[in-house]
């Protein structure tokens, strides 16, 4: 915020996803910090992390949505500005495009707002309502998976460097990852549609970060799941299930007929939270696919995970290249 006088104010909306009869958006009010996501300076850089992770949130305000057909659905933001919009609606699929990509507009619904807001109060948002031509979805996740983000490392130290000394464009992807995703999306036929959600430890601060990174390097389009700061900062207890896991088992929940498969790293939890959603789902789940990553310690206790269960087929690959020929010998690609 500056000294003087205070930022606009804007909505971030998070590309989400729905049904034919299901509309769920998810996103967050915020002042506009005018952040560079493409600054190559150090100084740019630092300043641009800082404003991301300490973001100045709108709470408990009104907003609305416009959907293509001039519905509106009103809700309201929370404590910390996010807003989750769930609705009832019929033949959502009539409003969407080619690829299943729900278009609508946002606005803030508060007549007693005195501040500037950007854009003339509209902002732009999408959802994913999956093609009937899929044949299944893939949950990825991102840190270590598709990009080095050092989620392994003590206290996530790496993933806070990385975020402030480098910026989304300059990051570089894992090779052959990108080309991997899109043959999942294209399916065996190469017109399948195959929808890809992406679903990450890292805080929601991070979002549009992440959305130019898997932009910029061509990755197929597709929801990002992130999680709160506040999360990504706690500990969790025993019983409390990660994000990532209760992100997932919700696109199970609201796809009951599509198989999906999981792709991850050795490197946290991603081998335990997958397993066990396979255990639960075990004609849900066609494949786990894990990148290994440079921990030796991790490695091992992965692999022995894998080696004792043989439900569904669970590879730990060194490549992109491994796991294309698995994806090519199951027929999930052609």
């Amino acid at each position: 915020m500056g000294i003087f006088k205070k930022d606009p104010l804007q909505i971030i909306a998070f590309q989400s996803y729905g049904t034919n009869t299901h509309f769920y958006a998810r996103g967050r009010a915020l002042e506009d910090e005018s952040i560079d996501l493409e600054s190559q300076k150090i100084w740019n850089l630092a300043i641009n992390a800082f404003k991301r992770l300490e973001s100045d949130e709108i709470a408990n305000t009104a907003i609305k949505v416009k959907l293509p057909n001039n519905k509106i659905i009103k809700a309201k933001t929370d404590n910390d500005g996010y807003y989750i919009i769930e609705e009832t609606i019929e033949n959502l699929k009539s409003l969407t495009n080619t690829e299943g990509w729900l278009s609508f507009e946002l606005s803030y619904d508060d007549v007693t707002i005195k501040r500037k807001i950007t854009n003339n109060n509209r902002f732009s948002g999408e959802l994913l309502i999956p093609s009937s031509k899929a044949k299944f979805g893939v949950a990825s996740d991102i840190d270590d998976t598709i990009l080095h983000t050092g989620v392994v490392s003590t206290l996530k130290w790496r993933v806070i460097y990385n975020s402030i000394f480098k910026n989304a464009k300059s990051r570089l992807p894992l090779e052959g990852a990108a080309e991997f995703y899109h043959m999942l999306h294209r399916g065996v036929s190469g017109e399948n549609a195959n929808p890809i959600f992406y679903v990450s430890h890292s805080p929601w601060n991070l979002y549009r970060y992440l959305e130019l990174f898997l932009r910029q390097h061509k990755f197929p389009k597709g929801p990002i799941l992130l999680r709160s700061f506040k999360e990504f900062r706690s500990r969790k207890t025993v019983d409390e299930k990660p994000q990532k896991q209760k992100e997932i088992l919700n696109l199970l929940k609201t796809y009951p007929d599509l198989p999906f498969i999981l792709i991850g790293d050795s490197g946290e939890h991603d081998a335990d939270i997958y397993i066990e959603i396979a255990k639960q789902f075990p004609e849900r789940i066609k494949a786990i696919y894990l990148r290994s990553v440079k921990h030796k310690k991790r490695m091992l206790r992965v692999k022995g995970l894998l080696e004792k269960y043989k439900t569904t087929p669970a590879l730990l690959v060194e490549s992109s290249k491994q796991a294309i020929e698995h994806a090519k010998e199951n027929r999930f690609i052609k």
